[in-house]
C-alpha cells in the first residue's frame, strides 16, 4: 500500500530520464511532482495512509531493504549486471537430455525483448571457470596491481596537496558536464536534435563523468598513505589466496570481493574488484594488456 491513489491523489512526474541512451531514470524532488486531487477515488483517510508507510518503513529499515530485490541464493545473485540495460541477470534451469543452468537479462526476460538487446546466456558453469582464472591472473600479477594502485592513489593526493581548491575545482567540471548533458537531452526530448545527434554531441562525456567521479571520490576518501593502501590490498590478496575452488564458495563470501560482473550483449563478460571500485579507481581504464606497466584485471571472454 504506496500508492497514494488510496487517498484520492494522482501523482506523475516522479521520474524522469537522465540518459536518453542508456535508459537509465533519475528521482525527481517531491516539489517538481505533477498532483491531481481526485476525491472521489479515496477509499482511506491520509492518517491510515501514513501509518501504514510508517509500518513499510520500519521493516525496510529492519530487514535492510531498497529498490533491487536482495538476494544470496545462489552464487551470482545480484552480481551479474546487464551493460546495457542494467537491470540484473537471473538463473534459469532448463533440463532436456541435461540440465543447464544458464544467466539472462531479467530486463529483456521480464519486460520483453523491446526492453533490452541483451539476450546472452551465460552459462554458469563456464563463468565460475573465468572466474577462477580471473582470480589466478590477478594473483599472478599481484606486485604489479599492488605497485599500480598505491601510486595511482598517491598521484592524486599528491594533486590535492598541492592546490587546496582541487577538490572544488572536481565538482566545477563534474557540475559543467552533468549541465552539457542534461541541456543536449532536453533538446532531444523537445525534437530539435535526433538520436544520433544526441549520440554525436554527448561523444564521451560519459566516460569523462566516470573519470572525475572516480577521481573525486579517491580524493575525498579517508585513505591518505600508500602504507595503508598496501595493508588493505594485501588483506583482499589475502582473501583471493584462500580461495581453493569457485564452486565452494557462498554469494556473500563472493560479493566481499567482486563489486559486480558486466555481461553485454555480444557476450564479453568483465569481471571488477570490490576493492578497486571502492577505492574509486576506474577498472576499466585501469587495466589493458597493451600496457606494459598495467595488469589485466577485466575479464573480456566470451561465454
Amino acid at each position: 500500500m504506496t500508492n497514494e491513489i488510496y487517498t484520492g491523489k494522482i501523482i506523475n512526474g516522479k521520474q524522469e530520464i537522465s540518459d536518453f541512451l542508456t535508459g537509465q531514470r533519475r528521482e525527481k524532488d517531491e516539489t517538481e511532482w505533477l498532483v491531481v486531487e481526485r476525491p472521489e477515488l479515496r477509499i482511506i483517510e491520509d492518517e491510515v495512509f501514513e501509518k501504514a508507510q510508517e509500518i513499510l518503513r520500519g521493516r525496510n529499515d529492519v530487514f535492510n531493504l531498497n529498490h533491487e530485490r536482495q538476494s544470496n541464493k545462489y552464487l551470482f545473485s545480484i552480481l551479474i549486471k546487464c551493460k546495457e540495460c542494467g537491470w540484473s541477470f537471473r538463473r534459469t534451469v532448463r533440463t532436456y537430455k541435461n540440465t543447464y543452468v544458464r544467466w539472462v537479462c531479467s530486463g529483456r526476460n521480464g519486460k520483453g525483448a523491446d526492453s533490452c538487446p541483451n539476450k546472452t546466456a551465460v552459462d554458469e558453469e563456464e563463468l565460475i571457470q573465468v572466474l577462477q582464472e580471473y582470480f589466478n591472473r590477478v594473483l599472478q600479477q599481484k606486485n604489479k596491481v599492488i605497485d599500480y594502485v598505491v601510486k595511482e592513489f598517491q598521484r592524486v593526493y599528491k594533486a590535492k596537496d598541492e592546490n587546496a581548491e582541487y577538490e572544488k575545482e572536481l565538482n566545477l567540471q563534474i557540475a559543467r558536464l552533468q549541465r552539457m548533458r542534461q541541456k543536449y537531452m532536453d533538446m532531444y526530448t523537445d525534437d530539435l536534435i535526433s538520436r544520433e545527434e544526441l549520440k554525436d554531441k554527448l561523444g564521451g562525456t560519459r566516460q569523462e563523468l566516470d573519470r572525475l567521479e572516480n577521481e573525486l571520490k579517491m580524493v575525498s576518501s579517508n585513505l591518505t598513505k600508500g602504507d595503508q593502501m598496501e595493508k588493505i590490498l594485501n588483506d583482499t590478496f589475502k582473501q583471493i589466496e584462500d580461495i581453493t575452488d569457485v564452486h565452494e564458495m557462498t554469494n556473500v563470501q563472493l560479493k566481499r570481493l567482486i563489486k559486480k560482473i558486466e555481461v553485454d550483449k555480444d557476450g564479453n563478460v568483465d569481471i571488477y574488484l570490490r576493492l578497486l571500485g571502492d577505492l574509486g579507481l576506474n577498472e576499466s581504464i585501469l587495466v589493458g594488456d597493451e600496457c606494459e606497466n598495467k595488469t589485466a584485471l577485466n575479464s573480456n571472454d566470451q561465454t
